[in-house]
């Protein structure tokens, strides 16, 4: 017969909470044990005579009591948090408050009770035996309930992680940490140090407590010293020392480049802080690379860099550059005949064509405007040869352009000095290139609708190429550009199909 499966949720709380009465039974039944032995060792109450069996009935009677009024206690603590972790809900932020508390309040209930057994049971042996065996009584109860509060907090905090790390999704740990590592190293130094060896100089200072040789109660001592020392250290590695150690794999997946890296918080101390701390770094490393890929779509990876190197300083400098200019024939018609997002459609076919033959060349496409764009060779990035690649791109553009049948267009080739930087004013500016060489790009453009290669090229740009380059191309004849008054030689070069 299959086992129906209980809910993962379910699960999770009835292990939780079976965890969390299994740790008080055991701690508080542990704890009187070990009171009980340590006294026993020590003949304390000494002065009791035959009442000592009212004594010890009392004390069994208010342990068995304790421990029904702490389970009944631990339970309505529970049952404040459990009740959304079972429905499925996320948490309010006061019921994730109250879930983080957990393993404070069960060591507050511990603590309690504890306490009142100090008060009952030192005043029982008060008034059967004398002040001193009272006083030995309350210190050894004493002693064993920091013990065992010592360990119910550290243990609860390894139960409880589940809900907790529910709770802290629903309420981050922030400037009011519910526990800290501070607080964890002081338990676990009390529990490990603390109470055993002020044990042993009670055993070991006046006045003498106990008629009986002390040596089999340090013994007892020095046993459980050990014991709940190896204990307690466990205890602090699984709640520090793991944590860290996951950080400490993710800060490096981070380092060699990972960006989808995620850390579980699932701690309410400082380490949780470094938890979502890392988590917020992975998010803000995330949105930075996004905002660059997009900063760098709009102006291209070369201004991106530059940029970041000179931040929004109106910097540039005067370089030697070779300007594309790229213009469709004839836009106007074309925008009144077609549909405005065929047009659209055509333009981007263009462009993909253009970003492809000017990157493989090592150039920049400065712009779109409109049905055009400009493209820089030399600036930002320096280039070693900027003519010849921005001949062989305005080729590769022509050719690929006229193999579509899509488009018809125009390209304009200078080469000269022109001012590359940033334009603008502090709050709003662009990189741009402005010089001789781009306005004499976009005259040639203008012309070059009219010619049969539908490139034109200047003098400059002609003879700043390579002679492999060179010769692919011919002269076209003197132009006269418009707003400049001497005429301007021009080159051209005929399609592949020719």
């Amino acid at each position: 017969m299959r086992r129906t499966r209980l809910p993962t949720r379910f699960r999770a709380v009835l292990r939780t909470s079976l965890g969390l009465a299994g740790l008080g039974f055991l701690s508080s039944f542990a704890g009187a044990g070990v009171v009980f032995l340590l006294l026993l060792l020590e003949g304390v109450p000494a002065e009791a005579g035959n009442n000592s069996w009212i004594i010890a009935v009392c004390a069994a009677g208010y342990v068995v009591l304790s421990v029904l009024i702490g389970t009944a206690w631990a339970g309505y603590l529970q049952r404040r948090t459990a009740v959304w972790f079972v429905l499925g809900r996320a948490p309010t932020r006061e019921e994730a408050r109250r879930a983080l508390r957990l393993p404070a309040d069960l060591a507050t209930v511990s603590g309690t009770l504890w306490s009142g057994g100090v008060v009952v049971i030192g005043t029982l042996t008060a008034v059967f035996g004398t002040w001193l065996d009272a006083f030995g009584v309350a210190l050894a109860i004493l002693l064993g309930g920091l013990a065992t509060v010592s360990l119910n907090y550290l243990a609860a905090e390894w139960v409880a992680r589940p809900v907790m790390t529910m709770a802290l999704a629903a309420a981050p740990p922030g400037d009011s940490l519910s526990t800290t590592v501070l607080s964890r190293l002081v338990v676990t130094w009390m529990l490990a140090s603390g109470a055993p060896m002020a044990g042993v100089l009670i055993l070991v200072l006046p006045p003498d407590i106990g008629d009986r040789d002390p040596r089999y109660s340090l013994m007892a001592l020095s046993i459980l010293g050990l014991g709940l020392g190896a204990l307690a250290t466990a205890l602090l590695a699984r709640a520090v020392a793991a944590p860290l150690h996951r950080l400490r794999l993710a800060l490096e997946q981070i380092a060699r480049g990972r960006r989808d890296v995620t850390v579980g918080v699932d701690d309410a101390s400082e380490i949780g802080l470094l938890q979502a701390s890392v988590n917020d770094l992975t998010a803000g490393l995330r949105e930075q690379e996004r905002l660059r890929d997009l900063f760098g779509r709009h102006v291209g990876d070369d201004v991106v860099r530059h940029a970041l190197e000179h931040g929004a300083s109106m910097s540039g400098d005067v370089r030697d550059v070779t300007a594309l200019f790229v213009d469709v024939v004839d836009s106007t018609a074309l925008a009144a005949e077609l549909p405005a997002d065929e047009v659209v459609r055509k333009l981007n076919s263009l462009f993909a064509c253009v970003v492809d033959a000017v990157s493989t060349q090592g150039g920049l496409v400065n712009k779109f405007q409109g049905d055009a764009a400009l493209c820089v060779f030399g600036a930002p990035t320096r280039h070693a040869d900027p003519a010849t690649a921005a001949l062989k791109a305005a080729r590769a553009i022509r050719d690929a352009v006229a193999s579509s049948g899509e488009l018809d267009l125009g390209i304009g080739v200078a080469s000269g000095p022109a001012f590359a930087g940033q334009l603008g004013t502090a709050t709003r500016f662009e990189y741009t290139v402005i010089g001789d060489a781009v306005n004499e790009a976009a005259r040639l453009t203008e012309h070059a609708k009219q010619a049969p290669g539908r490139i034109l090229a200047s003098s400059a740009a002609l003879s700043a190429a390579t002679p492999s380059e060179r010769a692919l191309w011919c002269p076209h004849g003197e132009l006269r550009l418009r707003g400049r008054p001497a005429p301007t030689e021009a080159w051209t070069t005929p399609p592949v199909s020719e």
